[in-house]
């Protein structure tokens, strides 16, 4: 009886995507937008819009300029084909393009929606727009797990955008500051996402969406983005509900000075041998990328820039000066391996201590106290704890933390641990064997986009099975502003003023005390006193 009921469970799972294989374009969809007229493909009742520019091409004298709106064309303009990714290498196995290259020309963005014929203005769905992951160095809106389609069957027009990375998304200078009638330089790549969201508040009534029920999410540095979007001032009114996935910029690749910004882009300069911006400008997008990961230049990070930021992060969040919406956001059970910390010495109870304490000075002590080390398997485990803690839990913890004590809309926070299957292919499989939810793992279950990797991971009833619920939460967050629903466990919202809790998304999913809430709270301290 359970294996019938596993195929059949799975079988419904699957039949979006089975039902997805013909397209009906006899008569494309054509979309009046702003800026002219787009036709994109019907995709079984889809309506698929891929390649629609937001902003002017951000090349020539445009690099490393604000984005500015799209130019108006004559004509149809074709939107069936995925425009170029953002400049960047293949540095991550498990970004899966659909996009044919990269280029600087890049600044567009993708539409799925539900609405099959008639006029698709004043359908009032609420709408998800998704900025993806990747560091600020990779990514692609065409990526595999972040498809749309599945989003839409739900009725929910589904919008990923590309914007600028690495070298051209974050370069400061102080020529390029001088320049600036802003009087700020870097963080190109977040402005872009404003344009965009400026450009959905514009158009996706088009598409049958309401520009009043937007919702922005994102994982790793795109939800690093959801928590830079809801602090600037520029993003004001652009949407209603926030959702982030492990990462924000409370403690993840955080804002730094602008002059501290403007130092790396110098040496930079001085690396590449540019005596000018005309000169800097010259240079190749090819021979730009190449030399910007070079192994001695550093990040170009997000910067404190008095227009995007006015002033830093925290002080915002602590001030309550944020956007006041409801946020969805948490972070998975072991985001990376304990080697992220051990490097390659093994993880004992002496290794760890003594890596600790280089770590932490005077407070390595009052530290190690909460994580116990007295065995080898206790001093691995904590080393993956501390390890996951330092790249994105702490300062997805710190996001949860602020939200719900300054801003009065409900922040649900979850926490993710079940464990993907092993994957079948070279280029995904890892030499770590994980004992949790690794970073990134939960995306193609909140999307509902595991049928698309059914090649490559051999999924079981219960993937299947926590990809529902996962998604439905989402779902409902979407189109309510809170994710509980019918035939769902109960996910209440964060109270921080009694016990802490989150919900433990798994096969078996329920509300429960947050794990090692003290951890947290010392290394929130610690930070406090070293920033």
């Amino acid at each position: 009886m359970k294996t019938f009921l596993n195929i059949c469970l799975i079988s419904f799972f699957l039949l979006p995507t089975c039902i997805a294989q013909t397209t009906n374009n006899d008569h494309p969809p054509q979309i009046q937008t702003d800026n002219g007229i787009i036709q994109g493909i019907d995709d079984s009742g889809i309506l698929e819009f891929k390649g629609i520019p937001y902003a002017q091409p951000p090349t020539g004298n445009r690099r490393w300029k604000p984005p500015k709106p799209v130019k108006n064309w004559s004509g149809i303009r074709k939107t069936d084909q995925f425009a170029p990714r953002c400049m960047q290498k293949d540095i991550f196995g498990d970004l899966m393009y659909r996009s044919k290259k990269a280029s600087e020309d890049c600044l567009y963005l993708n539409v799925w929606t539900p609405v099959k014929s008639g006029n698709l203005k004043n359908k009032h769905l609420p709408v998800l727009v998704y900025f993806y992951g990747g560091g600020f160095v990779a990514g692609d809106g065409s990526e595999l797990r972040y498809d749309g389609k599945n989003m839409a069957r739900h009725g929910i027009v589904t919008i990923t955008v590309n914007y600028r990375l690495g070298v051209f998304g974050f370069l400061a200078l102080p020529s390029l500051t001088k320049e600036s009638p802003n009087n700020a330089s870097g963080d190109y790549g977040l402005l872009d996402q404003v344009q965009a969201l400026r450009w959905v508040k514009k158009n996706v009534a088009s598409f049958g969406g309401d520009p009043d029920k937007v919702t922005i999410g994102g994982q790793s540095a795109g939800s690093l983005s959801i928590s830079a979007l809801i602090t600037t001032p520029l993003s004001q009114n652009l949407f209603r509900g926030a959702i982030g996935e492990s990462g924000s910029v409370l403690g993840t690749l955080s804002a730094v000075p602008l002059n501290k910004g403007e130092k790396t882009g110098e040496k930079f300069e001085q690396m590449v041998g540019a005596q000018s911006l005309s000169e800097l400008r010259a240079i190749s997008a090819d021979s730009l990328l190449d030399a910007s990961l070079q192994q001695n230049v550093p990040r170009f990070p997000i910067t404190v820039d008095g227009y995007y930021f006015p002033e830093s992060p925290f002080k915002i969040y602590a001030e309550g000066q944020q956007a006041n919406v409801p946020l969805l956001v948490g972070w998975n059970s072991e985001e990376v391996p304990y080697q992220f910390l051990m490097g390659n010495k093994k993880p004992t109870p002496k290794n760890f201590s003594q890596v600790v304490h280089k770590l932490y000075g005077k407070h390595a002590d009052s530290l190690l106290a909460l994580y116990p080390h007295a065995t080898t398997k206790q001093a691995k485990k904590s080393a993956t704890d501390l390890a996951s803690t330092r790249f994105i839990k702490f300062s997805t913890w710190k996001w949860s933390y602020m939200q719900n004590k300054t801003a009065d809309k409900p922040v649900y926070r979850y926490y993710y641990s079940h464990i993907r299957p092993p994957a079948g292919i070279d280029s995904l499989k890892s030499q770590f064997k994980p004992t949790g939810a690794v970073h990134a793992a939960e995306i193609p279950y909140v999307l509902g986009n595991l049928p698309r990797y059914i090649n490559i991971y051999k999924w079981t009833y219960d993937d299947y099975n926590v990809s529902h619920i996962f998604e439905n939460y989402v779902v409902n967050f979407i189109k309510t502003g809170n994710p509980n629903g019918l035939g769902l466990p109960s996910w209440n919202s964060m109270n921080e003023s009694q016990e802490p809790q989150s919900l433990y998304i798994n096969v078996q999913t329920q509300m429960k005390p947050l794990q090692h809430p003290k951890r947290y709270l010392f290394l929130d301290k610690i930070s406090d006193q070293t920033n």
